[in-house]
């Protein structure tokens, strides 16, 4: 008897706490949804494929519930656009009920017919809410960019890829040994999830000041509020240079979202006059690990900006090198910075790796190390080839034979703001790093930085007035 009778009450008290739902609803005008966003801007969408969802809520902020009677896709390309209504697929839907105080998410998502341009065209649809004899509307809005599709792309002859619609590329692009692939002014190459590039002949990547060539991940739009996939790491592999090849150069071109950067294999016998990689006014930044590594392998680089790697930024294992002109930052976001910025390995015989090819030259100058971090992987360079002469560094020190003419322990004043997620290594005008610069070492190729502007001093990649002074 008392096991029934605790059911009883419990019967009772449900059946008590469920009264005070309230399951009336309004038929007011004055009590309409709430939106989350009035326009949901869902970016730069890849035609005939099927997009990421995005989504906003609705919000019924009235003290009884409402019911919706109709939601539904309007306009001319209202048809290219899908609505999923607390959990509901379709184009329309009717009585959809949210209760007082409550709310419900509509996702959306697309698929864009190609429209025939090289370069984006706007998209737009409205979803109508009619409620209680009132209509009220979010606007979606995409942009729709037909591409070329490359699938495992093997190139075995001399070939040019030119600005227009872009290149989204799938599994792999491979340039076979005796090959060379040129990669005009203004092309952009967007890289699936995973795939990469291998080069065997020659990549010729020659971009303008005013015509960068782009090599980034195919997912656009944001990862979660602000924070975009443009700055998150490993979207794609990378690009790897085997042994066999010779006279690559990037020149004005942004490479990022990389999961391993950009790797060099060497055999030891290039030098700074023939090196297996230029590099000319650009950034190579946001990889999951490194953003450069060389194995023997030499490089040049000039005017170029190496940033955010979750483990350093450039490593160099053997080879000659020679750096002017380049800003190594890192303010890597996503995980605790795993290595320093600029990396030496097989430096000395304290440092072998048993490889018997030719130790490490490097040769930096007018450079600036600093951002979060280490700098150096070896703070003493005595019986070594490296060298850095007029470079700022974080770190407090003193000059020495290897270290000439330098700035220690002073911040370069960049116009990067981490935590709003702007990465802007221009300088302030109050710079310690302008005017700081020896020209008489800077390598021709540093004559401009990557914006077009005469070199006028400044340490760093960038001699250009930061967002402030443009402004003025």
């Amino acid at each position: 008897m008392k096991f029934l009778n605790t059911i009883i009450f419990f019967a009772i008290l449900a059946a008590s706490l469920c009264s005070c739902i309230e399951d009336g609803f309004t038929t007011s005008p004055s009590d309409q949804p709430d939106f989350s966003a009035d326009t949901l801007k869902m970016g730069l969408l890849f035609t005939d494929e099927g997009s990421p969802t995005a989504r906003f809520t609705v919000y019924n902020r009235a003290s009884k519930g409402i019911s919706i009677n109709d939601i539904r896709l309007e306009g001319d390309n209202a048809s290219m656009f899908r609505l999923n209504v607390d959990g509901l697929s379709g184009h329309d839907f009717h009585n959809v009920e949210i209760r007082a105080n409550d709310s419900i998410f509509v996702m959306v998502d697309a698929l864009l017919p190609e429209n025939g341009s090289d370069l984006p065209v706007d998209v737009s649809a409205k979803v109508r809410f009619s409620t209680n004899g009132v209509d009220r509307h979010v606007v979606l809005t995409a942009q729709g960019q037909d591409v070329n599709r490359l699938h495992g792309s093997i190139i075995d002859c001399d070939t040019r890829l030119t600005a227009g619609k872009p290149y989204q590329i799938f599994d792999s692009l491979i340039i076979n040994p005796g090959a060379t692939l040129t990669i005009e002014a203004g092309t952009r190459l967007y890289f699936h999830d995973a795939a990469y590039m291998r080069v065997g002949g020659t990549l010729q990547s020659l971009g303008t000041a005013e015509a960068h060539v782009d090599m980034t991940g195919d997912r656009t739009g944001n990862v979660v509020g602000q924070i975009s996939f443009d700055i998150m790491s490993r979207q794609w592999g990378g690009v790897i240079f085997d042994k066999t090849s010779k006279n690559n150069i990037f020149e004005h071109t942004d490479l990022r979202n990389t999961t391993f950067g950009v790797i060099i294999d060497g055999d030891g016998t290039t030098s700074t006059d023939e090196p297996a990689l230029t590099i000319l006014n650009s950034r190579l930044h946001n990889s999951g690990d490194v953003v450069l590594f060389a194995n023997h392998a030499s490089v040049v680089a000039a005017g170029t900006e190496f940033a955010e790697g979750s483990y350093g930024l450039v490593a160099l294992n053997g080879g000659n090198h020679r750096f002017d002109h380049c800003t190594l930052a890192n303010n890597y976001l996503f995980t605790a910075i795993g290595g320093p910025a600029l990396q030496f390995g097989h430096i000395n015989a304290d440092n072998d790796d048993e490889s018997t090819l030719p130790y490490l030259k490097a040769d930096i100058t007018n450079t600036i190390i600093y951002g979060l971090g280490t700098e150096l992987s070896h703070g003493d360079l005595t019986d070594t080839e490296i060298f850095l002469r007029n470079c700022l560094l974080r770190s407090e020190g003193t000059d020495d034979d290897h270290f000439i003419n330098c700035i220690w322990g002073e911040d370069p004043l960049y116009y990067t703001v981490r935590e709003d997620y702007l990465f802007d290594y221009r300088l302030k005008p109050d710079s310690p790093a302008r005017g700081a610069a020896d020209e008489s070492l800077a390598l021709p190729q540093s004559a401009t930085d990557p914006y077009g502007t005469p070199r006028n001093g400044a340490l760093g990649a960038y001699e250009a007035a930061g967002p402030e002074e443009n402004q003025q």
